[in-house]
């Protein structure tokens, strides 16, 4: 509608304006013709000392009257001495008497002043103009001319005509073809909201067909590749859910099941009811860690990203390092540090800590007795490298990309073994994310894994310390 407005001022616009400078220009021109004739006209009476009614009539005989549609010539007072609509028919014949040029450009003539008008009424061009006649400085009459013409009345009516069926024209033409755009552009808009609500009632599968090049189907570009996100999302929830379904299924059964025996066997060993209550008071644990993890994951998705200080990474991995000691010294793994200095980041301490925690964990779980952890820190160009590299079992080449999944395990039966939840290394990847980091993982030469997090270094800018807090 915004459209067929601004087109319907142009089409006005097109029927007036051009009709309204041409009558502008026929204006001009009729003034200026007919003063020029009036001009030429008062310059052959001049040279009469006085005027009557003859010779003005003798003078004005032998003048071409150039197709005017009257002349007249008037004296002093404005009597009228001659008017070409009035033509004696005899030579005997007397111009009638007491005849005045009541007109307002014989009076203004008479005092001495060059007048012309224009109008168009009645579809022709009604022109006048007078002029005094002037003899050694002195007004001795005046001249008027009178033109009225209908050609160009016509002319200007013919254009008229004409614009106002191209105006028809175009405005035919262009309804249709707005009909056509609108419907073919609304049934594009109507095709993307169906596709919207299809989608908003769960069909993330549903996808449109972009046609062409133009926004709209750029649009629906877009849209399918927000479905794309919004499906893989959807997987990946579902997914989710499933395994940590049967990830909490599995405990909660185990402990349901030792509980049912002790309480069905009431004649049960001593012994026998502390080992199964050993066993249910390990699966209780195993949830606990399962709990603690996916909260653990949930804060990382749904928190924003906060406060960071500068933390020297050297310096937490040696305390965290620290606090896995006994675990390694009970699994009779040796943990090799090379730690160098002035590895500063910007993150936090506990997020650090935890990246570092769940590495070398699972470095010395997934390890053999007697085999060695390696823990380096250094710097590489503008990031800082934190590697974790054990000789335990390994990860085959095919599960490498899938380690950092949700409850992803290379070995179910040993990471259980392990008390592994399958949760460690997602959120080490997700958590150095967070801190506009990456982590990678490999085989180890000749044997084991290595694991590498590598986090954008901090360079203190001049005038700051850049001290850990």
């Amino acid at each position: 509608m915004s459209y067929l407005v601004i087109f319907a001022v142009v089409l006005v616009l097109l029927n007036t304006y051009p009709v309204l400078a041409s009558q502008d220009l026929l204006f001009t021109s009729k003034r200026d013709a007919l003063k020029s004739q009036a001009a030429v006209m008062a310059s052959a009476l001049m040279e009469l000392e006085s005027l009557s009614a003859d010779q003005v009539a003798r003078v004005m005989n032998m003048l071409d009257n150039m197709g005017l549609t009257r002349i007249l010539v008037t004296d002093p007072a404005g009597l009228i001495l001659y008017d070409s609509t009035r033509q004696p028919t005899e030579e005997t014949d007397a111009p009638p008497e007491y005849r005045y040029a009541l007109y307002q450009e014989v009076m203004s003539a008479l005092r001495g002043n060059d007048v012309a008008y224009s109008r168009y009424t009645d579809r022709a061009f009604t022109s006048t103009a007078a002029c005094p006649i002037v003899y050694r400085g002195m007004v001795i009459g005046a001249i008027y001319v009178l033109e009225v013409d209908e050609v160009q009345g016509a002319l200007l009516l013919s254009l008229q005509a004409n614009l106002r069926s191209i105006s028809l024209v175009i405005a035919v033409v262009t309804l249709v073809m707005s009909a056509l755009f609108s419907k073919v552009l609304t049934a594009r808009i109507a095709a993307l909201l169906r596709a919207i609500r299809i989608v908003g009632e769960g069909e993330y599968g549903h996808r449109l067909q972009p046609v062409g090049r133009d926004e709209m189907a750029q649009l629906a570009g877009e849209f399918n590749h927000l479905t794309d996100r919004l499906q893989t999302t959807e997987e990946v929830r579902r997914r989710f859910v499933s395994d940590a379904s049967h990830e909490l299924k599995t405990p909660l059964a185990a402990i349901r099941l030792l509980a049912d025996s002790i309480l069905q066997n009431g004649e049960m060993e001593p012994e026998v009811v502390r080992d199964f209550v050993t066993d249910i008071g390990s699966e209780a644990e195993r949830l606990t860690r399962i709990t603690e993890h996916l909260l653990a994951l949930t804060r990382l998705d749904s928190l924003p990203e906060g406060e960071r200080w500068v933390v020297d990474v050297s310096q937490v991995t040696e305390r965290t390092v620290a606090l896995l000691q006994p675990v390694a010294d009970a699994a009779g793994v040796t943990v090799e540090k090379y730690l160098k200095p002035d590895c500063m980041i910007l993150c936090t301490e506990d997020d650090l800590s935890q990246i570092c925690f769940n590495l070398v964990e699972n470095a010395i779980k997934y390890n053999y007795t007697g085999g060695k952890v390696f823990v380096f820190v250094y710097r590489d160009g503008d990031q800082v490298l934190l590697e974790v590299g054990d000789t335990g079992v390994g990860i085959p080449e095919e599960d490498l990309p899938k380690v950092f999944n949700r409850f992803y395990r290379v070995d179910k039966a040993r990471s259980r073994a392990a008390g592994g939840t399958g949760l460690g290394l997602s959120i080490v990847r997700d958590t150095v994310r967070r801190h506009g980091g990456w982590v990678t993982a490999r085989p180890r030469n000749p044997e084991g894994s290595l694991f590498t997090a590598g986090f954008p270094r901090y360079v203190p800018q001049r005038g700051e310390k850049g001290e850990t807090p």
